[in-house]
Order: structure tokens, then sequence, then C-alpha cells
């Protein structure tokens, strides 16, 4: 074990003045071990700082000397001790673990469902609580007393660390709900010309029936009832009220137009981010004049945990305006796609029962005039203004 550690050499000695060599390798300061004589050659393991005084002797006796050194721990240190970037590079690491187990790298909030993460972190920010902040230099009870008055809809707080991360705890205000009494005495009117096809009342009194046609703004639901005695009460009305109804739009495109298109051309710009601070690791700016952008972010993680250093991204789309020229058939195409898109979004929650489209051409566009036969709810509501 001893000569796997420190740095042993093992010797091979022969010559005619043999035994006058070990004799004044005894008599010298030089550490033998495991020495043996064997067929006139000598084996032993010296110090390897003793091998300069050992060669010595056996030029001095004229003997063969011949050595190896086993493969030790400190043969091993000794081939990398020019190796300087091994060390820079742990006392990189040396130095990072103590920077970043004694400032904040990670903030994580609990607890709020209102009031929102942005809104928490930029008042703990004010309270000089980010990433990068010293843990020491945190007061943390003050900054709790601040925080639930800073915030709007908090009404209690906890900041603690756990090693470089700080926890916040909070908790939000309970608004009280609005109660039946309160709600605003209202009607239910109509909101296009219809046909009645379906009623459902939860409040108030229904004015008219399935079958029903009715011009926009007229009563459907009232809220103000009399009883048998004369007594009028006023009710906040309730209900669906379904109906069939038309509607027209109309989509126009021109057959020339200016577009913007990509033109193939990227650039992707690198900025080195540690902490709130982001370093720009290009130089110069774009050449390009207009371009549409895409950003990623990538942060180093440790066990699991993110750590507040990463690389953020950009890559610039060059585009240009550049006029476009289509075929009716690619127009139609388009305003097609026009009323696709419409349809999904405003006419999501109603039955289109019928589609018409009436077609106008001219020398600059196109027109697609288009009238639906649709069912759904009708009825809006109407505030009751009393004295």
């Amino acid at each position: 074990m001893k000569n796997r550690i420190s740095g042993r050499i093992r010797i091979n000695a022969a010559g005619n003045d043999l035994y006058g060599f070990i004799n004044a390798l005894h008599s010298s300061s030089v550490k033998c071990s495991g020495q043996y004589v064997k067929k006139d050659v000598l084996y032993a393991d010296i110090r390897r700082c003793d091998l300069k005084e050992t060669e010595e002797l056996a030029s001095l006796y004229g003997i063969s000397l011949s050595c190896a050194e086993y493969e030790t721990l400190s043969l091993k240190l000794s081939r990398y001790r020019k190796r300087f970037g091994i060390l820079f590079g742990i006392l990189i690491v040396t130095i990072s673990a103590l920077y970043f187990s004694n400032v904040v790298v990670t903030i994580e909030i609990n607890g709020n469902s209102k009031v929102s993460d942005q809104a928490i972190l930029a008042a703990l920010e004010e309270l000089d609580i980010k990433k990068g902040t010293p843990i020491s230099s945190i007061n943390f009870h003050r900054c709790e007393n601040e925080l639930r008055v800073m915030v709007q809809g908090v009404s209690w707080a906890a900041i603690r660390h756990t090693g470089n991360r700080v926890v916040v705890d909070v908790t939000e205000i309970v608004e009280k709900p609005e109660t039946e009494l309160k709600r605003i005495p209202c009607n239910i009117i109509s909101s296009k010309d219809a046909r009645i096809t379906c009623t459902t009342v939860y409040d108030g009194m229904l004015m008219h029936k399935v079958g029903d046609y009715v011009p926009a703004g007229t009563l459907l639901i009232t809220g103000v009832t009399t009883d048998d005695t004369g007594h009028s009460t006023l009710h906040h009305a309730m209900g669906e009220i379904r109906g069939i109804y038309e509607e027209t739009l109309t989509f126009t495109d021109e057959y020339s137009t200016d577009e913007r298109i990509l033109t193939g051309k990227t650039e992707t710009k690198r900025r080195l981010c540690l902490f709130s601070l982001e370093i720009p690791m290009y130089i110069g700016k774009s050449d390009f004049k207009d371009y549409d952008s895409e950003g990623t972010e990538s942060y180093l993680k440790i066990f699991g945990k993110q750590l507040p250093i990463g690389i953020k991204k950009e890559k610039l789309s060059e585009t240009n305006i550049k006029p476009q020229t289509f075929t009716k058939e690619e127009l139609s195409e388009r305003l097609m796609q026009k009323i696709y898109l419409y349809e999904k979004n405003f006419l999501h929650d109603k039955k289109i029962l019928d589609r018409q489209i009436t077609e106008t051409n001219t020398d600059d566009s196109l027109t697609f005039t288009v009238t639906y036969q649709l069912e759904g709810n009708i009825g809006i509501q109407r505030e009751i203004f009393v004295k």
C-alpha cells in the first residue's frame, strides 16, 4: 500500500563490485526496502528522492543500474502538475459553490391564485429580494410586513429560505361574494329579429312563447312582477331565450395587395443570462430592416434545480413587403378561409342552419356576401331604472 501512495522506485543493480555498492548504499542516506540478491543482481525499492544519489553510487562502483517507478498516486498527480486548466476549473467550481450557496438562486411563490407571480416578484425586487441577492443581507421579517402592504390582495405573507432557495407563502384576501339581494333589477330583451324556438326562465316572468316572432328590442322576460294585491316586485331577470334569425356579413379581398413574406435569411442572437443580467454574445445590430423574431431560453440545472445561468436565443427571420397578385381561385380560397375563421371564433356557440354566399366580382376586388340563418341565444339584459 505504501508503494501505491508515495513515490517508490524499483531498482535492479548488477556489476563486478556489487557488494561494495550494497555496502555504500547502506552507509548512505538512501532508504532501501524489499532488497534481495539473486544471480548476482540486487533488487530493491527506494524513494524517488533518493534516485539521484543511488545513480551516483552506481556510477562510482561501475554498477549497471535499471529502474522503474511504481504506478502510484503521486506519479499520477505529477503528470498533471502543469495542467493549469484543471486547477483553474477546480478553483472556479469551488468559488461558484461558495457563491451560489450564499445568494438567492431561485424564488418560489405558493398560495396565490388571483395575484400574479409577476406582481409579487416586482414587489420583492423593490425590497431587494431577487436572484443574486446575498441571503445574509435580507431582513425576512421586515420584508414580510412590507410585502402585505405593497401587493394589493395579499392578506398574509411568510418568507423563508432553504439554502439558496427563497420560498414566499402568501394568503390572498377572500372577497365577500355578491348576494342575491344586491343584484340590479333588469329585463331581458331581444337583440335580434327572430322567431323563438326555446325558452328557459330562471327568474322573472316570460312575455312570449315558443313560435312567436319578436323584433329586436322586444321584452322577452320582465323583471317586474305584480301579485294579486297589486304589490310590485323587482327581479334580476335571468333565463335563456333561443331563436332563429338571419345575419348578413361581407368579406372582401383585393386581387393585388402588399404582404409581408419571409425571404429565407435568418440570424441567431445569443445572450448570456446571469441572474437578471443579460450579456450580449454578439457584436453589432441586425441588418434586417423588417423581421419576425422567435425566442427560446435554456438554463443550467443541478440535481433538478434550475440555476440563474443560461442562454437566451433569439432567431430573426427577415421579411420584405412585396406586392402579391392573386387569381380568382386563389382569392376565393382566401375569402373562404376568412369565413371559416369567423365562424370558428364568433359563431361557435350558435347553430348554423343555412348559409348563402353571394359573389360580387370587380376589376380590383372580390366580395363574398354571406347570409346566415342561425339559431342561438337572442336575449340580452337591460337594467331597470327606478326612482
